[in-house]
């Protein structure tokens, strides 16, 4: 079979005009950005503020392996398929972080004959909102450091001076890091403002340190706002420090929030681009997982489900992290929650959460683990069985797609079959990655079935319950453990968040996403552990309060032998190497 980017470079694409027409866009509703992605712009909600919504399909997953099970391809994969069956269809999806192309992941176009192309345009820059969020939120960095240069060298005369408010930020609770789209290890922690003996030209020196742009705050905003007020006003809740008598410090109060909201006003309209088959995708904002959020927009989504009769998106990792996220914090911030789930579930994915495999990032899958094991898939079935509880737990009809691998046997893709089934839920085999939408139109019907059922949606927790009492739901309901560990630090941080009158926000998780619970080594469905949590931070403007647990990293680092090693440009100007 042909690499995913030979099928993407020699696929015969639509102008991406003929596509927004398809999907009822209007030419005046369009900025096009070449031949084959437009921005979409605000003026299509107002036109479709009354018309009907559809249905909206999450695809979320098992506890993947390190390079994930393939919920891209069947999100794209399912669209097609429905397209096929006749369905009016649209696909919301994640723009990709360059740190993961370069480093682990890879491209996150989809694969196969199930992708949205060109990839790598998807994969690289695309429309530069990353880049966008990443100069909004270094402006904010900025513009914090600068006000307690001047406000610690003019003193009791700053306001005088400047006619601005003495905001008096203490230096040790400066909150806002900065930010790259890479993976850079040795940017966690870094000294800033370092001056000449005697000098404070460079500012005043403190411990500083940058997390990747996936992981800002303002990309959570990107993807939690209804449309451009609410992403302004979010923006200047945004907490950049804390003043010396403990109080929060906002993008609004040293009004620097406006400026932020105008390098983000363009990056605030998705990006329509097109599946393989032509299947109209929207593309916006690119929040991690397992540090964040983990869902694409939902200016997107609100876009799709007025122009089509089914969205298909998907969330980050498995469905205790992503889709977790999707219910308890992208819903309340969009009023809507999922009519439907897809689980995906692969052999190998199974087999690695038996327990036999040790797996780590940045290391190819041992070929024994697509190899027959009964007794490797047995064992790994339990996550399979916890992940579609963990669904229907939000009242919200599963369907399984067992996505399948060129080296995956008939007998043993015909017992997991069987399994599902015995548990009375909805299942079928995927080919979406080798066949495009033809082999996607079994697991389209079963999803239209699911549909046909309501869905009674609920949250795992009320937002309005103590901040302890949901992390105690989140490790008991949402992972099946036995309940949490505060260090003194998570003590501290819960009683001033709740003292500011930030407790009735909803929590994120910040866990491993290679397993269930909070230790990667616990494979299967684990629930004899107690998950450490190691302190909160409060995203305001996001509305919810990031917890983190175990190792989490917020910067990830490069393995030893990234992926862009593999990737260049020919003698034409041609990329070459990104799906490698």
């Amino acid at each position: 079979m042909k690499s995913d980017l030979t099928i993407s470079q020699e696929a015969q694409l639509q102008p991406i005009e003929a596509v927004a027409d398809q999907a009822g866009i209007l030419k005046e509703e369009l900025i096009p950005q070449g031949e084959a992605k437009a921005k979409v712009t605000f003026s299509l909600l107002k036109r479709l503020n009354d018309a009907p919504r559809g249905k909206l399909v999450v695809v979320t997953a098992i506890t993947p392996t390190p390079l994930g099970e393939g919920k891209t391809v069947t999100t794209i994969g399912l669209s097609q398929g429905l397209k096929a069956i006749g369905q009016q269809v649209m696909a919301c999806i994640r723009q990709p972080s360059m740190g993961p192309v370069f480093g682990v992941k890879g491209g996150a176009a989809g694969g196969g004959y199930s992708q949205v192309a060109p990839m790598e345009e998807l994969n690289l820059h695309l429309t530069g909102d990353i880049h966008a969020v990443s100069a909004a939120h270094n402006l904010a960095a900025a513009a914090i450091d600068a006000r307690l240069f001047h406000e610690q060298r003019h003193g009791d005369q700053f306001e005088a001076k400047t006619g601005l408010p003495r905001m008096n930020i203490d230096p040790e609770r400066v909150v806002w890091r900065r930010v790259v789209d890479m993976n850079d290890r040795t940017l966690r922690r870094v000294t800033i403002g370092i001056n000449n003996p005697g000098s404070t030209a460079n500012g005043i020196e403190r411990e500083g340190g940058f997390d990747i742009t996936a992981a800002s705050e303002l990309m959570a905003i990107l993807a939690l706002a209804t449309d451009l007020k609410d992403l302004r006003q979010r923006i200047g809740q945004v907490v950049l420090a804390y003043s010396q008598d403990g109080q929060p410090v906002t993008a609004e109060g040293i009004q620097v929030a406006g400026a932020m909201a105008a390098i983000l006003r363009d990056a605030a309209q998705p990006t329509l681009m097109q599946s393989l088959e032509g299947v109209p995708t929207l593309v916006h904002a690119g929040p991690f997982a397992n540090i964040a959020h983990g869902n694409s927009s939902i200016i997107a989504d609100r876009m799709a489900l007025r122009l089509a009769d089914v969205v298909v998106t998907e969330g980050g990792f498995g469905s205790d992290m992503g889709f977790e996220k999707a219910c308890n914090i992208k819903a309340r911030a969009a009023g809507k929650g999922p009519d439907a789930a897809v689980v995906v579930a692969t052999l190998r994915g199974l087999k690695a959460n038996s327990g036999k495999y040790d797996l780590r990032p940045g290391q190819k899958l041992p070929e024994a683990i697509f190899a027959p094991d009964a007794e490797a898939l047995a064992a790994g079935f339990a996550n399979l069985k916890w992940h579609i509880e963990n669904v229907t737990r939000y009242g919200v009809p599963a369907v399984v797609a067992l996505n399948r691998f060129p080296q995956d046997t008939d007998e043993e893709l015909a017992w997991l079959k069987a399994e599902v089934e015995a548990l009375g839920a909805r299942v079928a085999i995927s080919e979406a990655f080798a066949k495009g939408g033809e082999g996607a139109t079994e697991l389209a019907r079963e999803v239209v079935a699911a549909l046909a059922t309501e869905a009674e949606f609920q949250y795992l927790y009320d937002a309005e319950q103590p901040i302890e009492a949901k992390l105690l739901t989140m490790a008991e309901a949402g992972y099946g453990g036995q309940g949490i560990e505060l260090s003194e630090q998570a003590k501290t941080d819960i009683a001033q968040l709740e003292a500011l009158g930030f407790g009735n926000l909803p929590v994120c998780m910040a866990k491993s996403p290679l397993s269930i619970s909070h230790d990667p080594a616990l494979k299967g469905a684990p629930s004899d552990f107690v998950v450490p949590v190691r302190g909160l931070r409060l995203c305001a403007g996001a509305g919810f309060i990031y917890v983190l647990t175990g190792n989490v990293m917020t910067m990830p680092g490069l393995p030893e032998r990234p992926g862009y090693l593999n990737i260049d440009i020919d003698d034409e100007g041609n990329i070459t190497g990104i799906d490698e």
